[in-house]
C-alpha cells in the first residue's frame, strides 16, 4: 500500500491539514465541553442552541448564519427572529462533524484527517456551506483536501472509504465512495516499481513482508512485491464498498485469479468457518475491524462446520448476523469472475453450503450450482457432504449433488460440441487431447460419486430411486471399474435390510459384474445380501477373468522364458497369486464346478428332448407320405429307380473300357439319352 507518511496530511503543503477562517465575528479561545454540552470560550453569552443527537452546542447566531445556508433558512423561513433553538438530528457525521463545522465558522483551526474528512464533507453539504456565502467556505476546502490529499494516498483512501460506511446516502451522492473506490482500484492495478509500500491492515502476527522498514528504497529493487499485497486492506471494507472496489478493479483489467483470491480472502474474514485450513476451520472474524460482525456471533457456533450447521437448523428468528451474512454471500456470488478456475471448487461448495443454510435467493443459488458444475471434477467428498435443511428428508442433500452432476455433464457436452478454432493440422491432436481430458474428468467424477453414494447409503431415509438415479447419471464409459459402486450397493443393502428381492435386483442392475475386480468378485460370491442371480453373474465373470488371467500369464511367461523360469505346475502358480485369492479359491472352485455340472445336466436334457422331437417329426413325415401315394406315383418311382440302376451299370462299364474304344462308350450314352 502507499506509504501514508509520505502522502498524508502532514506530508503535503496544504495548510498542514489545518483549516481556519480568516473572518470571524466572535473572538474565542476555543470550545469547552461540560457533560454532554459544548460552550464557546468567550465573554459574549450564547444566543443560539443547536441540538445534534444527545449533544447540545451553545453557540452564536452570527458566525453560523454567515457561513451556513441551512441555518439561514431555518431561522428566516420560520418567521421567528427570536428563534434560539434548532435540532439537527439527521446531520450526517453526528456531533463530531458538527463540532468541526462550528469551529470552522468561528475561525478556529480544524485538523483534517482521513478519519474525519468524509463526515465533515457531508456535514458541510448538509449545512450548505457554499461559496455563495463566503469564499473558501467549508465545502470548497474539504473537497480540495479529498482530491489532492486523500485520493493520492492508498491508506487514506481506505480509511475514508471505511469511515463513509455510516454516511449513506450522503457519501454516495457526493461521489466519495466512487472516487475512493476508483483510487484504490488504480493503485491495486498499478505497477509497484518505484513506489514505497506499507501494509496497514495486516495484523502483527502475520508473517508477511514489512515494507515500512524500507522507506529509503523501493522494494522492487531488493525484493518482489507480492501480488496479494492489497487483499488485507480491502477486506476491512463493508461488503457494498468491497463490491464497488472489486468492480472497479475488474474494469481496469486485473487477472481473474487475483480477483478470485481477494474474494476468498474477504470471505474468510467475514464468513467464519467457511475457509478450511487442514483439518480445522479458520475463524478470522476476531481479527476483523468490524465490531458488529464479531459481537453478534453469539447466536451461532462457529467453531467448526458441523457445529455451524447444527446451530443453523434451529427454528430461530433470523438474527442480524444471519441477514448480514446472507447479504455478503449474495454479493460475493455476483462478483465472482466468470472464468472457470478463478476460485476453487472447494470454496464454491462451502459457499453453497452456507447459501442453502441462510436461504439465499434461489436464482443466485442456481448460478452458484452452475459454477460448481463447471469444475466438479475438483470437488472432494468432504465438501460434497452438504446437509439437507428440509425436515423429514435425507440427512444429506442428495438432490443438490444430482443437480451438480447434471450441470457438470451439460458443461462437458457443451465443451465437446463447441466449434474448434484450431488449425486443420492441429485438429487431430487437439481432439485427442480434449477427448482424453474429458474422459479423465468423468472418471474422477465417477470415483467421487461412488464415494458419495457409499457415505449417503447409510441413511435409512434415502430412497432406492434417488440412489439409482444418481448412480446411473454418468455414462458407462466413465467407470472402468465398478468396485466403488459395489461398495455403495453393499452399504445400501446393509442399511436397508427390508428390501424385497425385486428391489435388490433393481438395485444391482446399476452395477456391471464384468467390471468388478477379482477381490470384489470374491467378496460378492460370499455376500448373502446379493440376489442369487447376481451371485451367479459374478461367479461367471470371475471364472472368465481367472481363465484370461491364467492365459495371459502363460503367454507372458512363454515370451519371457529367457529371463524367468517357466512355472512348473498349478501349485506353483497358485502360490504366486495374492493371499486373498488363495483363501477364497476353494470356495470359488466348488461353486464353479457346481455351475458346470448344472450346465452339463441342462445340455443333456436338451439333447434328449431334441432327439425325441426329431423321431416324432420323422414318424409324422412317414404317415403323411403314405396317405399321398398312388399307382402313377408308384410307377414313376419304379421307373426312376430302374433308370438310376441303369446309369450306375453304364458308369461301371464305361470305367472299364480303354481309351481307344471311345465309340463303344458313346453308344450307351446315346441309348440313355433316348430312354430319358
Amino acid at each position: 500500500m502507499w506509504d501514508s507518511e509520505s502522502e498524508s496530511v502532514t506530508g503535503r503543503d496544504y495548510g498542514n491539514g489545518i483549516l481556519s477562517s480568516s473572518k470571524h465575528g466572535v473572538k474565542t479561545d476555543g470550545f469547552e465541553q461540560r457533560d454532554h454540552s459544548w460552550y464557546v470560550a468567550t465573554d459574549i453569552p450564547s444566543d443560539f442552541l443547536v441540538q445534534v443527537g444527545d449533544v447540545n452546542f451553545h453557540l452564536h447566531k452570527y458566525p453560523l448564519l454567515s457561513r451556513s445556508g441551512k441555518m439561514n433558512r431555518l431561522i428566516y423561513e420560520s418567521r421567528d427572529l427570536d428563534l434560539n433553538k434548532v435540532a439537527l438530528d439527521d446531520l450526517p457525521g453526528g456531533p463530531e462533524a458538527f463540532e468541526l463545522a462550528a469551529k470552522f465558522c468561528y475561525g478556529i483551526a480544524v485538523d483534517l484527517t482521513a478519519a474525519n474528512i468524509s463526515g465533515l464533507r457531508c456535514a458541510a453539504e448538509y449545512l450548505e456551506m457554499t461559496e455563495d456565502l463566503e469564499e473558501g467556505n467549508l465545502i470548497f476546502k474539504t473537497e480540495a483536501f479529498l482530491s489532492y490529499v486523500v485520493l493520492s494516498s492508498w491508506r487514506d483512501s481506505i480509511l475514508v472509504l471505511k469511515s463513509s460506511e455510516k454516511l449513506s446516502p450522503w457519501a454516495e451522492n457526493l461521489q466519495i465512495v466512487r472516487r475512493c473506490s476508483e483510487s484504490i482500484a488504480w493503485k491495486a492495478c498499478s505497477n509497484p516499481k518505484g513506489i514505497r509500500w506499507a501494509y496497514t491492515g495486516k495484523p502483527p502476527t502475520v508473517s508477511s513482508p514489512r515494507w515500512q522498514e524500507m522507506k529509503d528504497s523501493s522494494p522492487s529493487r531488493n525484493s518482489r512485491v507480492p501480488p496479494d499485497w492489497w487483499f488485507e486492506d480491502v477486506s476491512i471494507l463493508r461488503i457494498d464498498h468491497f463490491v464497488r472496489v472489486i468492480t472497479a478493479i475488474k474494469v481496469k483489467g486485473m487477472r481473474f485469479e487475483l480477483i478470485g483470491a481477494a474474494i476468498v480472502h474477504y470471505a474468510g474474514k467475514w464468513l467464519p468457518g467457511l475457509i478450511q485450513d487442514g483439518g480445522g476451520f479458520i475463524d478470522e472474524a476476531s481479527n476483523s475491524s468490524n465490531s458488529n460482525s464479531n459481537s453478534s456471533s453469539g447466536g451461532l457456533s462457529w467453531k467448526g462446520g458441523l457445529h455451524m450447521i447444527v446451530a443453523g437448523t434451529k427454528d430461530d428468528t433470523p438474527t442480524v448476523q444471519a441477514k448480514d451474512q446472507r447479504m455478503i454471500i449474495e454479493s460475493l456470488i455476483s462478483i465472482i469472475p466468470p472464468q472457470k478456475d478463478s476460485v476453487s471448487c472447494s470454496f464454491l461448495l462451502r459457499l453453497l453450503r452456507m447459501a442453502n443454510m441462510l436461504k439465499v435467493a434461489p436464482a443466485l443459488v442456481t448460478e452458484l450450482e452452475k459454477r460448481v458444475g463447471m469444475q466438479f471434477e475438483q470437488a472432494t467428498l468432504a465438501d460434497l457432504l452438504i446437509p439437507s435443511y428440509n425436515k423429514n428428508e435425507t440427512l444429506f442433500d442428495v438432490d443438490l449433488v444430482q443437480r451438480l452432476l447434471e450441470h457438470f455433464l451439460v458443461q462437458e457436452q457443451t465443451e465437446s460440441s463447441s466449434p474448434r478454432r484450431q488449425a486443420f493440422s492441429d485438429k487431430t491432436m487437439y481432439d485427442g487431447t480434449r477427448r482424453s481430458a474429458n474422459t479423465s474428468s468423468k472418471m474422477r467424477v465417477a470415483r467421487l460419486v461412488d464415494s458419495y453414494l457409499t457415505e449417503v447409503s447409510r441413511d435409512r431415509n434415502l430412497s432406492l430411486t434417488k440412489f439409482q438415479v444418481l448412480a446411473e447419471a454418468l455414462p458407462e464409459s466413465a467407470r472402468t471399474c465398478d468396485d466403488g459402486l459395489y461398495r455403495a450397493i453393499d452399504s445400501y443393502l446393509k442399511a436397508h435390510p427390508s428390501l424385497s428381492e425385486h428391489e435388490r435386483k433393481r438395485l444391482c442392475r446399476v452395477m456391471d459384474c464384468q467390471k468388478l475386480s477379482i477381490d470384489a468378485c470374491m467378496h460378492a460370491a460370499q455376500n448373502e445380501r446379493l440376489p442369487l442371480r447376481v451371485v451367479v453373474q459374478v461367479l461367471f465373470s470371475e471364472q472368465v477373468k481367472i481363465s484370461n488371467s491364467l492365459a495371459n500369464n502363460t503367454l507372458k511367461e512363454s515370451s519371457e522364458a529367457q529371463y524367468q523360469p517357466m512355472i512348473s505346475n498349478r501349485k506353483t502358480l497358485l502360490e504366486g497369486t495374492p493371499q486373498s485369492f488363495q483363501e477364497g479359491w476353494a470356495t470359488a472352485k466348488k461353486d464353479i464346478n457346481t455351475l458346470k455340472f448344472e450346465l452339463e445336466t441342462v445340455k443333456a436334457k436338451y439333447l434328449e428332448l431334441q432327439n425325441d422331437m426329431d423321431n416324432l417329426q420323422r414318424k409324422f413325415d412317414k404317415m403323411t407320405n403314405k396317405k399321398q401315394t398312388s399307382a402313377w406315383t408308384t410307377g414313376w418311382k419304379k421307373l426312376s429307380k430302374f433308370t438310376k440302376m441303369t446309369n450306375l451299370e453304364n458308369n461301371e462299364i464305361g470305367s472299364q473300357v480303354a481309351a481307344p474304344e471311345e465309340q463303344t462308350t458313346k453308344t450307351p450314352g446315346r441309348w440313355r439319352n433316348s430312354i430319358s
